[in-house]
């Protein structure tokens, strides 16, 4: 439910709405706004006495249920975009936010180069996985701590806000400590330990979409993450496993769209892992910003072919700076498109 206070509401007066939820059993899970303040409230049974009983209040200007199953990243609970500030850029706002960097964390050398490349072609933060999922245990499994520490150099070095995964529950607290944004990989959408933790880490977490995942649930993982106290919640259309064999996942790109109008929740589009293919990046890319995607998270890497993995998709340096001027041109389109669609 939501209650929306009249203009100007004393302290006192939230207060006294507060306790009366809290009389029929409910929570409340924010208060929101200064001048026009809305509180969200959570709880289980029928809803219909305590919305009722708080109309009443002279100082409530309205009460509603939230239809949706996933409350506090809906439209309904709230209709104005997320901002999500990280270091010197605003994901959610107006800019197309680009986050680029090798698959994993190889060396010194790899990661410093990389960052610094990218970072001339106009990325504003730097990805790098320290931990790996990997589907075969005798792959490379990342290089851990040690991973996040070549992170921080480059970020010192550059000025790049870092983007790393976290994998489980018991490593949030260490990652938390080097990231800017903690990142869920497509194979932990769902596993709630994890996504409890990351929503008391105190960081945005960028959430990808699971290989066979519905858009109800990715939205309802996002959840987890606002309902444990983060609302820094970034989401990822990064492909869905279908029959299809020409691409190594399929990008439901419009999904970006049909997320623009169900959740308040900025979206991003991976589309290194939604192809698999290295020349398909750049039209992908470009696609994500036709449709209204926030920004990418693109995997680029000084030499792909010597790369420990995801070779096939990364892009290499002279490939990502060709469609990052070639991006500029529709994010300047896209941003005179909406201007002009914009009521005065």
């Amino acid at each position: 439910m939501i209650i929306s206070m009249r203009r100007n509401s004393t302290r006192q007066e939230i207060e006294q709405v507060c306790e009366r939820v809290r009389d029929f059993g409910y929570k409340i899970h924010s208060i929101e706004g200064e001048e026009r303040v809305v509180i969200g409230v959570v709880g289980v049974g029928d809803v219909t006495p305590c919305l009722e009983s708080v109309e009443a209040m002279p100082q409530v200007e309205n009460a509603v249920r939230i239809s949706a199953p996933y409350k506090f990243v809906s439209r309904e609970f709230r209709r104005e975009d997320t901002r999500i500030r990280v270091r010197d850029c605003e994901i959610g706002g107006e800019d197309f936010v680009v986050m680029a960097g090798p698959c994993s964390v190889e060396s010194e050398r790899q990661i410093l180069e990389t960052a610094y490349a990218v970072a001339a072609g106009g990325a504003q933060l730097l990805r790098g996985g320290a931990f790996k999922p990997r589907t075969s245990p005798y792959e490379f499994q990342g290089l851990e701590e040690d991973g996040l520490k070549l992170l921080d150099r480059a970020r010192r070095e550059t000025g790049l806000g870092i983007i790393t995964e976290v994998m489980s529950d018991r490593d949030v607290d260490l990652v938390a400590s080097y990231a800017d944004i903690l990142q869920v990989g497509a194979r932990n959408m769902q596993n709630f330990a994890l996504l409890k933790c990351l929503g008391r880490c105190g960081k945005p977490v960028m959430l990808k979409r699971g290989l066979s995942s519905t858009i109800r649930e990715l939205l309802m993982s996002a959840e987890y993450l606002v309902a444990h106290g983060n609302p820094h919640v970034i989401l990822c259309e990064r492909g869905i496993r279908t029959f299809e064999t020409a691409t190594r996942n399929t990008c439901d790109i419009v999904a970006v769209a049909v997320l623009e109008e169900l959740t308040h929740l900025p979206v991003l589009v991976d589309p290194s892992h939604a192809t698999g293919k290295r020349s398909l990046v750049p039209a992908l890319s470009r696609a994500a910003v036709a449709i209204g995607a926030d920004g990418l998270i693109v995997e680029v890497h000084p030499c792909p072919e010597k790369a420990m993995s995801d070779g096939a998709q990364s892009l290499d340096i002279g490939q990502f700076h060709r469609m990052m001027r070639d991006l500029d041109g529709y994010v300047a389109l896209r941003k005179q498109m909406t201007a002009a669609l914009t009521p005065v």
